[in-house]
Order: structure tokens, then C-alpha cells, then sequence
């Protein structure tokens, strides 16, 4: 009986810790509210602490274990201050937002939570200076402060963040140099509003960033905001007065001089000579150039042959090709001449050009778009053209860092996105493009992410014309961002009849070889098709929407059921595609808003900023209920690491998603 008890024990404590951390929990909570609802918005109350995770809103995630993981608390007009004794408890966080509120007093010492991957503080009345202690956080990632009145310097802690992603400082009193930040993870910067001075650090980090990161810093100077740090000036001292020359001192200084200048002539007619060899040679480079054309396709070198080795490489021929422009007003790290060295792989070919993936000597990645088809647009337009794109920044829109133009040649030049394609990612290899459908989850934030950057492009006057699940790239993050947006638009005299994305483009843009009918709402036809996809895993190689009609709800529905018994002996089947009764409410709303933007009129089909707010709100209803349930169905996900392109889906709904809010934020901004 003696031996039985200390098992019984374990029991019994094993039973009862999840209830205390939970009790926990709630009491931070409770201690939360006490300190900044003075208005009583949060209906936060002891006796129902068991519904923590399903009820208490702005608990927006919960741990298996019933642990908070992700409290936001935004637009609720909370006052008072924070402090670190009240958050403490709450060490599983990852995710915390106070946004838009009335906060005042200074930022507590944040490590506390040491599990924190994202903070938004901005909005508020915050003073003080920037908590060193956060660069302790070692997950930490995002960082958004802005619209505050704290002082002071950046943290030079801040460069030990090694997973920093976004800093968002903007509209503050912050002072003093900024700190050479150099993560090649950091993504977003905005440090505009402050009182900064002295040299924007010419890091490769830093370099990816435009003015419009540096914007109101008087003081400031630097390549990326186009104003010259001014040279320090060190005079020397003046000469020490020396006695006047002796007369053989004189003699030995004519003849110095006579040696000099007879130096200074030979040395003239020597580099005139070798101006006259590099003259003449010159001469017969340009004759013999005359006869050659621009070869800008990437070429594979036969093995041993020229040097290639074997290497894929771009060829380029010709004189006078001018040079790589960069646009956002930053120059990058990498030139013309470096692009011509690189090793290319080919990516694809689409419908406004083929892909190539470029690896430089110095080791940079990036991607190179050729596009096949100009048409009629002059180079001003076009140079043009590339600088309004090169303007548009949005978490969710991949980024043009530089363009190239020379006779027919257009090329164009982004970020290297090692994840793949959103098509890759449903459809994995399957050339016939019939996939898995994603979970609703992943469906959620996805349609998210993609309704957020067209409502950016769209309220910067700007079209995607193009929308297709082969042009949504996923981040590093797994986040979808969108390329070859306004692309298409260069292409006016292409007829792209025969190509599976006539059936992404709406009625009105399929019977013309004219881009004049894209528009908006043309863009919001092509995200429900997108939806549709994503839903079912069915590429439109055919007119899904014409074929099923009415019907679709149904359709969608027994495609899902189909995979679902398909695969009902497989441990992920449920949470491949959410069997749930929560899932089936969620489905509904992600059918609904496909089929009010498949409307076949433009002017029924919702406004952009209307589809946000509906994928936002079906995302945001029944959060809690996803995680009170997230301990079932989710065995094994982490086996994978996305290599298998079956099981990506579950890797995606596994994704953090709190960028969300902040790209919804930018967009409204925007």
C-alpha cells in the first residue's frame, strides 16, 4: 500500500498542475485589467476562468495545455501603465497587443516573457526610453512602437536579435545614431518622425530600405535617403618656421626640381600614348560590335568549354548596355556586372515571362524576371513605369529592387523566395494541378494575406491584372506574398487565350487583347477563383465558375467530403481539410465571400477593403474555439519541416499567424 501512494501523488499533481498554470493565467489577467480598464470594456471575470480560452475576449490563442499564447487587446480605450509584475505569469506569450489604446508611463522590462515573437505597443501615450532588456528575447521578431512619445536611443542590443523581422518606430522622440542592425531577417523597417542624426549605417540590412523608412530625420544623412554625409575636416597644424636656405640648399633644390619636372613630362607622354592604344582599340571593339546582337537568355556552357564548366550563366554580348537601376532610391549590393557573372537556373515561364533563379559569386540570391513581350511601350514609359512599382511596399507584395532595359531586353529584378509558390504548396508536382484542399485555416490566412496586399495595391492606384496561385510566393514566414503585379499591363498585344489563367481573369477581361478592362473588381474576381483553389485543390483549367454555376457551395463541399473518405485511414485526414463543426462554419464563410466575388457584373462584386474585413472576420470568429481544439488532429506535423509538399497544408495552419493585424493596419494606413 506504502509504494502505491507516492504513484497516487504524481497523480493527482500531474491532474492538477494544468489547473494551476491555467488559474495562473487568469489571475494575471484579472491583475491586467485591474491596472488598465478603468472603463470596464473587458467582461473579464473570476467565476468563468474556465472559459479563459473560449470566451475572454482578446484571448486569441491558447496552448494545448490551456495556456495563453496570444492576448490582443486593441481599440479599447485602455488607461493607466503597464507593469512587468502583472505580465509575468503570462510566460508563454507570443504574441502581445495593447495597439490603439491610452496607455501611458514607460515600456517594463519585457523579458519577463520569454517566449515572445511579436509586440505592438503602438498608438499609445508610452514615454521613456526603449527597454534594452527586450533585445533578451530571443524569439522576439516584431517590434512595433509606433505613434508613441518614448526618447532616447535605439538599444545598441538591438543588433543581437537575430530573428528580427519587422521594427516599427515611427512617429516617436527617439534621438541619436541608429545602431548597425545587419539580420538578414529584417524585412520591414520605419523609422521616420524621430529626431535621428548622423550616418544611416550602410549595412546589407539596411540597404533593402528606401527614404520612406528615414522620412523627418533632419539630422540623418546617408546613400538611402540620398543626402551626403558631410566629410569631417582635420586641418593640420601649421608648418614650424625654418631658417632661411644656405645657398647650397638652393643648388640642391633647382637641381630636385629639374628631376621633377623632367619625371612629370615622361611620365605625360607616357599616358599619352596608352590613350591613344586604348583609343584604337576601342575603335575596332565598337566596329566588331556592330554585328552583334543582345543575348540576354541564361545559356548553359558545355563542360570544359570556355570556362563554364557547366554552369548555367547569363550571356550577355554587346556594347553600351547601360546598367541596373535601382528603385526605392537605395542602391543595392550587387551590380550589373555582378548579375552577368551569376550562375542561373531557370524557375518557370508564365505568362509575361520566364523566371530564372541567379546565384552571384558573392553568394546573393536573387530572381530574375525576363519578360518576353513589351509591346508598344517606350523605355521613358517604362523606366517610368518600374519607378512607380518600385515604390510599392507591403509586407505582402514582393518587393522590385531593380529593373535593366536595353533595345528589346527588359528585365526585372526581386528578392529570391526559397519557399515556392502558393500552386507548389496545394498542388505539390502534380502537373494536371489537381491538389489537396488546404485546412480552413490555412485557407483563412491565406485569403488574408492576399485580400491585404491587393487592398494596398489597389489604394496605391495600382492593378495586379495577374492574380493566379503561381504568382503567390510564400515567405519565410510561410506568409503568402504577391509578384508580377502590373506586369501583364506591359504585355498589351498578348493574347493569352490558350493559358490556364484566362480562367483566373474575369468575364470582362477574357474577349480583349487590350488591358484597358482590368480594374479592382477584376482583381477581386480573380481572388474568388484563387479561393476556389485553395478550397479544393482544383487548378481552373477550365471555367470553374461557368461549369458549376449555382452549384459551387455544393461542389466545393463534395470535394472536400471526397478527399476527406478518401484519405480517412491517413492520421491527418481531419486536419487536412477540417471536419469540424467549426470548420464547417468556417467553410461557409469562405464560400460565401468566393461567390460575392465571382459575381459576373464588376459593380456586384464587393470593394477590396470590403473582402478584407470579411476574411479578417471569419478568421477572428471561433479563434478560440481552433484553440481549445488544437490538441487533436495535429500528431506528426512537425516530421515534415514542408519538404513534403502533401503535408505543407499542415504546415502552414501550424504557421504563427499575428501578421494579420499588422498588414491590415499598413494597408488602411496606405
Amino acid at each position: 500500500m506504502g509504494s502505491k501512494l507516492p504513484s497516487f501523488i504524481c497523480f493527482v499533481l500531474f491532474l492538477t498542475f494544468p489547473h494551476s498554470t491555467l488559474s495562473g493565467d487568469v489571475e494575471a489577467l484579472l491583475s491586467l485589467k485591474t491596472a488598465l480598464d478603468a472603463f470596464d470594456r473587458l467582461p473579464w471575470r473570476k467565476e468563468s476562468g474556465n472559459e479563459l480560452c473560449t470566451r475572454w475576449p482578446g484571448v486569441k490563442q491558447c496552448s494545448p495545455s490551456g495556456r495563453v499564447i496570444k492576448l490582443v487587446l486593441e481599440f479599447l480605450n485602455l488607461t493607466g501603465t503597464l507593469a512587468a509584475e502583472s505580465l509575468s505569469p503570462l510566460d508563454q506569450l507570443r504574441v502581445l497587443s495593447f495597439k490603439s489604446n491610452s496607455i501611458s508611463g514607460e515600456i517594463p522590462n519585457l523579458s519577463v516573457l520569454p517566449n515572445l515573437k511579436s509586440l505592438y505597443l503602438n498608438d499609445n501615450h508610452f514615454s521613456g526610453q526603449i527597454p534594452a532588456s527586450l533585445a533578451s528575447i530571443h524569439h522576439l521578431k516584431t517590434i512595433v512602437l509606433s505613434n508613441n512619445r518614448l526618447s532616447g536611443n535605439i538599444p545598441s542590443s538591438f543588433v543581437r536579435l537575430a530573428h528580427l523581422y519587422s521594427l516599427q518606430l515611427q512617429s516617436n522622440r527617439l534621438t541619436g545614431t541608429i545602431p548597425a542592425l545587419n539580420q538578414p531577417t529584417l524585412r520591414f523597417l520605419n523609422l521616420s518622425d524621430n529626431n535621428f542624426s548622423g550616418e544611416i549605417p550602410a549595412t546589407r540590412a539596411f540597404s533593402h530600405f528606401n527614404e520612406s523608412s528615414f522620412l523627418n530625420n533632419h539630422d540623418l544623412c546617408g546613400a538611402q535617403i540620398r543626402r551626403p554625409c558631410p566629410k569631417s575636416q582635420n586641418f593640420p597644424p601649421p608648418p614650424a618656421k625654418k631658417p632661411p636656405f644656405s645657398s647650397s640648399h638652393s643648388r640642391n633644390t633647382k637641381k630636385l626640381a629639374a628631376i621633377i619636372a623632367g619625371s612629370v613630362a615622361g611620365f605625360l607622354l607616357l599616358l599619352i600614348c596608352l590613350v591613344l592604344v586604348l583609343f584604337m582599340t576601342f575603335l575596332k571593339k565598337r566596329n566588331a560590335g556592330k554585328s552583334k546582337a543582345i543575348d540576354v537568355a541564361p545559356s548553359t556552357a558545355a563542360a570544359g568549354g570556355g570556362g563554364g564548366g557547366g554552369k548555367a550563366g547569363f550571356s550577355w554580348e554587346g556594347e553600351g548596355l547601360g546598367k541596373l537601376i535601382f528603385v526605392g532610391g537605395v542602391n543595392g549590393l550587387y551590380t550589373l556586372e555582378d548579375l552577368l557573372k551569376a550562375s542561373a537556373e531557370t524557375l518557370g515561364r508564365g505568362t509575361v515571362g520566364s523566371t530564372y533563379k541567379a546565384v552571384m559569386e558573392s553568394g546573393f540570391i536573387v530572381t530574375v524576371k525576363r519578360l518576353t513581350e513589351t509591346g508598344p511601350v517606350s523605355p521613358e514609359d517604362f523606366r517610368r513605369r518600374m519607378e512607380d512599382l518600385g515604390r510599392l511596399r507591403h509586407p505582402n507584395l514582393v518587393a522590385l529592387r531593380a529593373y535593366f532595359q536595353a533595345r528589346e531586353e527588359r528585365l526585372l529584378v526581386y528578392d529570391y523566395f526559397p519557399n515556392g509558390s502558393l500552386f507548389s504548396l496545394i498542388h505539390g508536382s502534380r502537373p494536371t494541378g489537381s491538389g489537396k484542399p488546404l485546412h480552413w485555416t490555412s485557407c483563412l490566412k491565406i485569403a488574408e494575406d492576399v485580400a491585404t496586399a491587393l487592398l494596398y495595391l489597389h489604394q496605391s492606384g495600382a492593378i495586379h491584372g495577374n492574380l493566379k496561385s503561381s504568382n503567390v510566393l510564400l515567405g519565410p514566414d510561410f506568409e503568402s506574398c504577391l509578384t508580377d503585379f502590373s506586369l501583364l499591363l506591359h504585355s498589351p498585344n498578348s493574347d493569352h487565350s490558350s493559358s490556364s489563367s484566362l480562367f483566373y481573369r474575369a468575364p470582362e477581361c477574357r474577349n480583349t487583347i487590350h488591358c484597358s478592362s482590368f480594374s479592382p473588381p477584376s482583381d477581386i474576381y480573380s481572388f474568388g477563383v484563387l479561393l476556389l483553389e485553395l478550397l479544393t485543390g482544383k487548378t481552373p483549367f477550365q471555367d470553374l465558375v461557368d461549369r458549376h454555376g449555382a452549384e459551387i457551395p455544393a461542389w466545393v463541399r463534395a470535394v472536400r467530403e471526397e478527399e476527406k473518405e478518401a484519405g480517412a485511414s491517413a492520421d491527418d485526414s481531419s486536419a487536412s481539410i477540417g471536419g469540424d463543426a467549426v470548420g464547417e462554419g468556417k467553410l461557409a464563410a469562405l464560400i460565401e465571400i468566393a461567390m460575392a466575388c465571382l459575381a459576373g457584373e464588376p459593380e456586384m462584386r464587393p470593394a477590396t477593403k470590403e473582402v478584407v474585413r470579411m476574411v479578417r472576420e471569419a478568421r477572428a470568429e471561433g479563434a478560440a474555439s481552433v484553440s481549445s481544439n488544437s490538441s487533436g488532429g495535429g500528431g506528426g506535423r512537425g516530421e515534415n519541416n514542408g519538404h513534403s509538399p502533401g503535408r505543407w497544408s499542415d504546415t502552414v495552419q501550424s504557421l504563427p499567424r499575428e501578421y494579420g493585424a499588422e498588414n491590415l493596419s499598413f494597408a488602411e494606413r496606405n
